[in-house]
């Protein structure tokens, strides 16, 4: 990996494009400090950041808390992305512009994403300010609708702000524009998750051989976690594929013997993003228009409950999560990794067309005939891989949210397994990308 950051830096072309996405990334993480206007922030100051606050933030980069212009994230970029490709299971319409559509259809797609992003904005622009209105110079005078305007069409500008961002870093920068910042809003609240350890670890409780050996732990914990998501990102399974010999022109090229890598988690890290995303959007809903649900009762109270459970250790101010929500967030979110890790496997890998492509090119697997049972055989094989792969991803996924919940509820660990999921596999998606251009660099100095 750093033979590879070092390569890429002597590289001009790719220099160039690190360079330009650690700017976007600056101008990010600056506007993650600048408030939408009429925010009071010495009143929000005080306000009360637990539960489903602290969740948000751990994306956002701290931006939610501070209701900065980029405090709704890419978030609704997420949600609208999961609709269309939902959608263009049932629409055959969209379905087609996605398989058949080529680069046309891919930009269609992506406006209609991006279309429906800026209604999901708007929404949860609106709610946003409803929930938070006392924190609003203004809010509740004769100026109020102007107030809320102002308001609400800020958050949109910084989703919308987002977006392009996202979509420079993908075409002009070093690629995985969405997730890259995802993984800076992550990665931002890191300093400030090992002082919180440190203080309540060594300096509020004073030195002690137990508080040292449950810090040595957590340290241990997380690097065990970084290397099994390493091991399951880059473990692949090799299918066989042998070519016979054929005539092209006037010539007769020789069999080949080559194979087919089959990655264990080939959707990557894109199931955990999404499912994160799935299981807060509820709670993003409920919390805006019914800021003190957490401490009332019935569906929606339940509703919101349920899509917290793991994400925090109280709902609010002295109210305990129940452990029932705890085990049936817990189960849903791994059902919904391993769901969303099917859904992009076979998004991106189809056996038949692979099988088609095999028979056409003259080859087979051996001991397996061309045609529908190499169809059988492929589908087969990436349907164990996916199941090991996402109950893998999505067990260390869960496992580290129970940790709240035990000797460690105290310190309330915002960077737990998802987070580590998502940084691990953006990293290492990166660094693959960074090595692609490179390779493309050699052949064209080759060529040329």
């Amino acid at each position: 990996m750093f033979n590879t950051m070092k390569n890429a830096l002597k590289t001009p072309d790719v220099r160039k494009r690190v360079l330009y996405t650690l700017l976007l990334i600056v101008i990010f993480r600056l506007g993650c400090y600048i408030s939408v206007p009429t925010v009071n922030t010495i009143a929000l100051s005080g306000a009360n950041q637990g539960g489903f606050v602290q969740l948000i933030n751990t994306i956002s980069g701290g931006a939610f808390s501070r209701l900065s212009i980029f405090a709704m994230s890419i978030t609704p970029y997420i949600t609208a992305s999961i609709v269309i490709q939902l959608l263009g299971m049932i629409i055959p319409s969209l379905e087609k512009l996605t398989k058949e559509g080529g680069e046309e259809g891919r930009n269609k797609i992506n406006r209609y994403t991006k279309i429906l992003t800026i209604v999901l904005a708007l929404i949860e622009g609106l709610g946003l300010y409803l929930s938070y209105r006392p924190y609003f110079i203004g809010a509740y005078g004769p100026e109020k609708v102007l107030t809320g305007a102002i308001v609400v069409l800020s958050f949109m500008a910084g989703t919308a702000f987002l977006m392009w961002l996202g979509d420079q870093i993908t075409n002009k920068g070093i690629g995985n524009g969405i997730s890259i910042l995802i993984f800076v809003g992550i990665v931002s609240g890191l300093p400030a998750g090992i002082k919180s350890i440190f203080d309540k670890l060594i300096l509020n409780n004073h030195f002690s051989t137990t508080n040292l050996i449950i810090a040595l732990a957590i340290l241990l914990a997380a690097v065990i976690l970084v290397a099994g998501v390493v091991f399951v990102q880059q473990a692949e399974r090799r299918i066989p594929v042998q070519y016979s010999k054929k005539v092209v022109g006037r010539k007769m090229m020789g069999a080949q013997n080559t194979h087919i890598p089959l990655k264990l988690a080939m959707a990557g890290v894109m199931p955990i993003i999404f499912a994160s995303s799935f299981m807060t959007f509820p709670a993003m809903i409920i919390q805006i228009f019914k800021s003190d649900i957490a401490t009332q009762s019935g569906f929606l109270a339940g509703l919101y409950k349920l899509s917290i459970a793991t994400s925090t250790t109280q709902l609010a101010e002295g109210v305990k999560v129940p452990l029932g929500y705890v085990i049936a967030n817990a189960l849903i979110y791994l059902l919904l990794i391993v769901g969303f890790t099917f859904f992009y496997t076979y998004a991106t890998f189809n056996p038949a067309e692979v099988s088609s492509n095999i028979k056409k090119n003259g080859g087979f697997i051996p001991g397996i005939r061309a045609g529908k049972p190499t169809t059988q055989y492929l589908s087969s094989v990436l349907t164990k891989i996916t199941w090991v792969g996402g109950l893998f991803l999505a067990l260390i996924a869960i496992i580290p949210m129970f940790a709240r919940f035990g000797a460690l509820g105290e310190l309330n660990l915002a960077f737990g397994g998802t987070s580590i999921l998502i940084v691990v596999g953006v990293a290492l998606e990166t660094v693959q990308q960074l090595e692609s251009y490179l390779v493309m660099r050699h052949y064209k100095g080759f060529l040329n």
